[in-house]
């Protein structure tokens, strides 16, 4: 059996999209700690990708479902790209603001979200911005908070990329039942 088709199987198991669900509420419940506990008012750009995360999470929340079943199991394969390529480009986006000031390239002042899906009225205390994008107000390794979610959104599109190469895999039956 080859790698393929052994990542395959994985991605056909609760536990998979389990932990793809743990490892984004993780970075969802450090936003919240830099916000509430560590006093980092979050930005527009902060807001937007803490939203792109949340995609994340519905999109695994979807694979959870079942994962067996094909087509559920390729709508969250496909919400994940969507959510991870959105975060990827907020973050580039929220890189730039940071990197390379300008007064004429600035995020928004306020968070604008449909009118069907107010969610900065819904829930403030989790999207409502008032920190400013251009300021680089937390590092780690020396690298700021949106150059740290490029990487974590380019490494889901990475690891996105391997799991969809590997449903061409060709895989036994008896193999998809160790993993459940």
């Amino acid at each position: 059996m080859t790698i393929l088709s052994n990542i395959k199987a994985f991605s056909k198991t609760r536990l998979s999209w389990a932990l793809l669900f743990a490892c984004t509420l993780i970075f969802e419940l450090c936003a919240l700690f830099f916000q509430h506990v560590l006093m980092l008012g979050p930005c527009v750009m902060c807001i937007y990708e803490r939203v792109a995360m949340f995609g994340i999470l519905g999109a695994a929340t979807i694979g959870l479902i079942n994962p067996n079943n094909t087509v559920l199991r390729w709508t969250g394969l496909i919400a994940w790209g969507a959510a991870a390529v959105k975060g990827l480009t907020l973050s580039l986006e929220h890189v730039d603001y940071q990197f390379n000031p300008s007064p004429f390239k600035t995020c928004d002042l306020f968070v604008t979200f449909p009118d069907w899906a107010p969610l900065n009225e819904w829930a403030p205390w989790m999207f409502e911005a008032y920190g400013d994008c251009s300021k680089v107000v937390w590092q780690f390794l020396t690298l700021s908070m949106p150059q740290w979610l490029v990487i974590i959104f380019a490494g889901n599109l990475v690891a996105l990329a391997i799991i969809v190469l590997a449903q061409g895999a060709k895989q036994s039956r008896s193999r998809t039942r160790g993993f459940q």
